[in-house]
């Protein structure tokens, strides 16, 4: 029987949760590394007992782990990432320039089909590969040497690459997303970088059309759909259908359009998730109840799902990496809160049951469907 393996990053260590098919009993394992910040850990779809995690903390920097035997044991790999020579500097909150320093991984991709490369996007924000399974890692230049490089300012999070997106149908194209710059595509294998955020509106930065500056919290695409993509904004959720070049707002009856999380449906590409949040300054759900919306139409129309959710104060928040899905025939999706829950619905988001309880913050959930 199939499987299910759930990788929870928290701000005091990494945990794994298991499942058969079934998703009704779970083992948990961990905490790995406790006490440190676990900002992402994920799997490689090439080998499932490949995994890679960012480990960090203000203390001793960051570190970068792996497992080659499915989480039940890890390795420090290499952990040096230098910028390239011709840093330059970037904007800081009030337009002066910061010299670009080297924080943390925010975000892990495993490449497709080679268990060996993996990228990496970190704070500040740059693109890094690794071709030796995390020993080795070289920037990838292209991104900061875009002529809006030095124009980039950092978001309530920091300046971080926070998304990374691979193309199934073309190895060469790739997508990211920085908060405050916006999003990205690059055609050609990370050696030149576009800016795709024509259509997106920003009330808080002074061009509200720019060209780069907008807080894109997080995107999402479905594999069977090149050139769909679906955003949530710092305001507005969004969809393009040509790979970025032009944006519509879908927010339509959502009760309010500001959040961190989006995801798509493993077998429906019209289906998307979305967990609003009241506002840009309280990050906990509207009247304290949390309510998951789900559009079967690609947008625009939405019904809350909340059986099984707390409808009664909670005041808890759902971090952008922290939203993932299965591929089992019913779709399963999950959600990590910095309450320290993890959610799981193993009937496409009609009814939600707590996997885990009392874990520290939650920052990222992946999953891992096992064959």
């Amino acid at each position: 029987m199939s499987g299910v393996r759930v990788l929870v990053g928290t701000h005091k260590g990494a945990f794994i949760l298991n499942s058969d098919g079934k998703r009704e009993k779970w083992d948990v394992s961990g905490p790995f590394f406790g006490g440190w910040d676990i900002y992402h850990m994920k799997g490689s779809p090439a080998d499932p007992n490949r995994l890679y995690a960012s480990q960090s903390t203000g203390w001793f920097g960051q570190m970068v782990q792996r497992s080659n035997d499915g989480g039940k044991t890890w390795e420090t790999v290499g952990n040096k990432f230098a910028y390239d020579s011709e840093t330059g500097t970037h904007k800081w909150y009030d337009g002066t320039p910061h010299p670009w320093e080297f924080k943390r991984v925010w975000h892990f991709e495993p490449s497709l089909d080679d268990p060996d490369t993996v990228y990496a996007g970190v704070e500040d924000a740059a693109f890094f590969r690794s071709a030796d399974g995390g020993q080795n890692w070289q920037e990838m230049p292209g991104l900061r040497r875009h002529g809006t490089g030095s124009s980039w300012q950092p978001g309530a999070g920091g300046l971080c690459l926070h998304t990374i997106i691979l193309d199934p149908s073309d190895k060469n194209r790739m997508f990211i997303a920085i908060s405050a710059a916006g999003a990205f595509r690059t055609d050609d294998g990370a050696k030149t970088w576009k800016p795709i955020n024509r259509g997106l509106r920003s009330n808080y930065i002074p061009e509200q059309t720019a060209e780069v500056g907008h807080c894109v919290h997080h995107i999402a695409k479905h594999r069977s759909r090149p050139n769909t993509l679906f955003m949530q904004k710092h305001w507005d959720v969004m969809r393009t259908d040509n790979a970025g070049d032009s944006w519509e707002e879908v927010s339509g009856n959502l009760p309010t359009d500001f959040g961190f999380v989006i995801d798509v449906h493993a077998h429906e590409p019209e289906t998307i998730y979305v967990v609003p949040i009241k506002s840009d300054s309280e990050h906990y759900p509207i009247d304290g109840k949390l309510q998951v919306f789900r559009s079967r139409t690609g947008g625009n129309e939405w019904e809350p799902l909340t059986k099984g959710l707390p409808q009664k104060d909670c005041y808890v928040n759902v971090l952008r990496d922290a939203m993932a899905v299965d591929s089992l025939d019913s779709c399963g999706i999950y959600f990590g809160t910095t309450g320290g829950q993890v959610f799981a619905s193993a009937d496409a988001g009609d009814s939600w049951t707590p996997i885990v309880n009392n874990l520290p913050a939650v920052l990222s959930v992946e999953v891992q469907t096992m064959a």
